[in-house]
């Protein structure tokens, strides 16, 4: 009897395999050719899920996002209001080895989009996705009357996302000069020094 292949189970191992070329060898790596041999498949098994290489770089592309995406939805933040909005803000630079590999695809998939399209269209839809988290984190600091009333919300809005955007980057570029524990320290500092003293000071 023949063997039933679970063909999502079959691209998601392709997706893997495509993440781990783009780690090791860099995105240019990432042929068809390469990826079949990384996944034990051929050539032409491959294509049977993958008509074209950009069809599999963005199911590659959506599959990064959709892990985030799962990862965090799977959390459960608590504590108080502070701590809860650094926690949220954690998941988006690279503590573990999961979110830097998810991190280093990422940032080769968002170079690659600045020549496909298809890749560009996801590429802004995550972008957004991230910005409301940013705005949700900002919101939140307002409502619960922690910033001075002179606050420029879409500033500081900006900030924030440049500064998560920043800090994850220069980690990964540059691992030994900026640690983990300082990048949780950074957004800590951060978040505090958006906020009045008497808020810091209960």
């Amino acid at each position: 009897m023949p063997k039933k292949v679970d063909h999502e189970k079959r691209k998601i191992i392709i997706a893997e395999a495509t993440w781990k070329i783009i780690v090791e060898e860099g995105i240019e790596q990432a042929t068809v050719r390469n990826i079949a041999h990384a996944a034990d498949l051929s050539v032409g098994a491959l294509r049977h899920y993958f008509t074209t290489q950009s069809e599999l770089l963005l199911y590659s592309m959506q599959l990064v996002s959709d892990r985030a995406r799962e990862r965090m939805a799977s959390q459960q933040f608590d504590g108080p209001p502070l701590q809860v909005m650094e926690e949220v803000l954690f998941e988006f630079i690279p503590l573990d080895k999961d979110r830097k590999i998810e991190m280093e695809v990422w940032l080769s998939f968002s170079a690659r989009s600045l020549v496909d399209p298809d890749l560009m269209q996801l590429n802004q839809k995550v972008y957004h996705d991230l910005r409301r988290v940013i705005i949700a984190v900002i919101d939140h600091l307002i409502s619960l009357q922690f910033v001075p009333d002179q606050f420029a919300a879409e500033i500081e809005t900006e900030r924030l996302y440049a500064l998560i955007d920043g800090l994850a980057i220069h980690h990964l570029l540059q691992p030994d000069s900026l640690s983990k524990e300082m990048m949780t320290s950074v957004i800590q500092h951060h978040l505090k020094s958006l906020c009045k003293q008497e808020v810091l000071d209960k």
